[in-house]
């Protein structure tokens, strides 16, 4: 695969989402499941949410241009939709930090190259409580070092060894591997004898 798709550091501006156990029914309403593109999507991210509460995270001026979500306890639970990971990437965040992840929404997310990583609660809390008060604060997440830092802030983090190697190699991107692997797939297609046998 090329350098392109590999993801070692994602470094940028972050969010504090603070809650456990925020289902993908919030992040986005079943209604916009009709959506086959997933275009506009980020726009509709955590929507009844933001019109319940205007003081939500997602409606404030100082977050807009954040690329990594700090979250808490079982984020992304409830159904399996891959319209919730594809609604908070559009939004334009590029990485999760929290202390869990529902294990289907973890899985979209490595599909779609958005690593997830965890650490311990208390650490979670510091951070998001950084972010919180310093909105401009930079958060570095080196899957190499396997490390997140914020200003004066520095913690490890985890996340599977398999995942986290399909990300240092390229490898999440499965579609992009069979598009550039196109020849290799052809020629073994022509030399399987049963895909020219007449009908």
């Amino acid at each position: 695969m090329s350098d392109s798709s590999q993801v070692k550091q994602v470094s940028g501006a972050g969010l504090p989402l603070v809650g456990n156990d925020i289902d993908t029914d919030r992040i986005i309403p079943a209604r916009f499941l009709r959506s086959i593109t997933f275009d506009g999507l980020g726009e509709q991210v955590f929507i009844d949410d933001r019109q319940q509460l205007p003081e939500h995270p997602f409606n404030q001026p100082q977050y807009q241009s954040a690329e990594v979500l700090v979250v808490n306890r079982n984020f992304g639970c409830g159904s399996s939709r891959e319209h919730a990971p594809q609604a908070i990437a559009r939004w334009g965040l590029k990485a999760l930090v929290g202390e869990s992840f529902a294990e289907i929404f973890f899985g979209n997310c490595v599909a779609m190259g958005v690593p997830c990583v965890t650490a311990p609660s208390d650490q979670v809390s510091m951070l998001q409580a950084a972010i919180a008060d310093n909105p401009k604060l930079n958060v570095s997440l080196d899957l190499e070092a396997m490390t997140v830092q914020a200003g004066d802030l520095s913690f490890a983090v985890q996340m599977g060894d398999g995942p986290r190697q399909m990300f240092l190699k390229g490898t999440w991107d499965a579609c992009g591997q069979l598009v550039a692997r196109a020849d290799a797939i052809a020629k073994t297609a022509e030399e399987l004898p049963y895909v020219n046998w007449a009908a």
